[in-house]
This record gives structure tokens, C-alpha cells and sequence, in this order.
């Protein structure tokens, strides 16, 4: 590995868990985890990637146990769906600037549009690298992701109905006796990692309606169902929403 680069990580590494202790294990893990598979490489993220799904699902759940254990079990799940989705891992990377330690193809060079995903993927793949290169223990990667979980919680906590608008929004609509949501979702374009790409209208009976767009279908399913909800808290309608009770005092 070239010096600038060994360098390079090595100050990414420290950054991240700095009482991790270096090793050549961890430092080439992790360079593995930011390679892509379109520069050819013999080794490159995909499997690092595969473990580190895994890993970031038990440590967020290890996370909400110790830090939200009166929690109702459903909104754990739901706020544990928020602390490893993929616009999560994507803005971390973001905030991470990954893009000056990946090693990547010309075509993925190329794709401007993918970038989100690539974000994503990378990050999930250097979970996945710090977890291995430290004898498989979870104690670096809650030093590294806890602060960014506390933040994220926070901001569920004091607005549910953008991270998890849909489920809102039927708990509401069955109250009311108004049965389930309807969502008619369109394809507005066809390129990828467009933000608008999806437009997705959602009714609920004959009064309230509302718009979203994402650049997929569940996105923008999700951003209209949260559009609908603020419409409800506009107007002063209740609505039953268990995380804000939840916060930790």
C-alpha cells in the first residue's frame, strides 16, 4: 500500500475509534472496505459490506437497549430502521468525505448519480472492516456511531412524523375510522439518485391529501404520508405518537 494512502487511513482510523489499537489487519481491512468493485482490485467492499449490515442492525439495537430500554418494542424497531437505513449510512459517509479514500472505477467515477449509494455502501463495508480488524468486538463501533445515534434519536424524538410518517398516518386513519392510507405512486423520471424521480399523492378518505416525491418509491411514499401528517398538526388534529413521550429524562 502506498505511504500517502497508509497515511491516509491511518488518520481516518483514529478519527473514527481512537482507542482502537492499529493494527496491519485493521488498516488493510479497511482498506478493502474503501475499495470499489469497479477498479478492478482483487478484493473490494462487497463482502465487508455484507458483515457490516449485519453488525450495524445488532449494535443500533444494542444502542436503543441501553440507552431507551422503556421504549415501546414497535417504536424500537421503527427507530432502529432510522439508525441503519441507507440515507443514514449515506449521509455519515457524506459527513465522513469519503470520496477522498475511495478507490474507484472509471464508470463509477462517472456516476454522479449513484453517489448516495456508494456513500452508503462504503460506510456499511467500514463498519464492517473496524468490527473484523478489532477481533470482531462491537466496543469501536459504538465509540464511533453513538454520537451520530444520539443526534439522529434527537431528531426522531422531536419530529416522528418525518422518519416514520406512514406508520403515523394509518394509526391515525384507523382511529378514525377511515381505514387504510391510499398511496398512488409515479415515476417521474429515470435517472438515478434524482430526488424527484418518484412523486407519490396519498389520500385518506375524502379530506386529507397530500404529495411526496424521493428518489424511490418508499421515500417518496414516506415523504408524502409526513407531508400529511404536518397538515394534521397545522390544523390541530391529534395525533398518537408514542416517541415523543419516550425521551430520556
Amino acid at each position: 500500500m502506498p505511504l500517502n494512502r497508509t497515511q491516509k487511513l491511518q488518520s481516518l482510523i483514529d478519527d473514527l475509534t481512537p482507542t482502537t489499537s492499529l493494527s496491519e489487519d485493521l488498516l488493510m481491512k479497511v482498506d478493502e472496505a474503501l475499495t470499489h468493485i469497479s477498479a478492478g482490485q482483487s478484493k473490494n467492499f462487497e463482502r465487508l459490506e455484507f458483515l457490516g449490515d449485519a453488525v450495524l442492525r445488532l449494535a443500533a439495537t444494542e444502542f436503543i437497549d441501553q440507552y431507551y430500554p422503556s421504549l415501546p418494542l414497535g417504536r424500537c424497531s421503527s427507530l432502529r430502521a432510522q439508525l441503519v437505513s441507507d440515507r443514514w449510512l449515506a449521509q455519515l459517509g457524506e459527513q465522513l468525505q469519503l470520496d477522498s479514500f475511495l478507490v474507484l472505477g472509471p464508470k463509477a467515477l462517472g456516476d454522479a448519480a449513484a453517489r448516495a449509494t456508494l456513500h452508503a455502501d462504503a460506510t456499511e463495508a467500514l463498519i464492517g472492516a473496524i468490527y473484523s480488524g478489532s477481533d470482531n468486538n462491537l466496543a469501536p463501533i459504538h465509540q464511533w456511531l453513538t454520537p451520530h445515534w444520539q443526534k439522529t434519536t434527537a431528531d426522531v424524538l422531536a419530529t416522528p412524523h418525518l422518519f416514520n410518517g406512514k406508520s403515523i398516518l394509518q394509526e391515525w386513519s384507523q382511529a378514525k375510522g377511515l381505514g387504510l392510507p391510499n398511496y398512488i405512486t409515479t415515476e417521474q423520471s429515470s435517472r438515478h439518485g434524482d430526488p424527484q424521480r418518484f412523486k407519490s399523492h396519498v389520500q385518506v378518505g375524502t379530506r386529507l391529501s397530500a404529495d411526496g416525491f424521493g428518489r424511490s418509491r418508499k421515500e417518496a411514499e414516506q415523504n408524502a404520508a409526513a407531508e400529511a401528517v404536518q397538515r394534521l398538526q397545522d390544523i390541530g388534529s391529534e395525533i398518537n405518537s408514542d416517541f415523543s413521550n419516550n425521551a430520556p429524562h
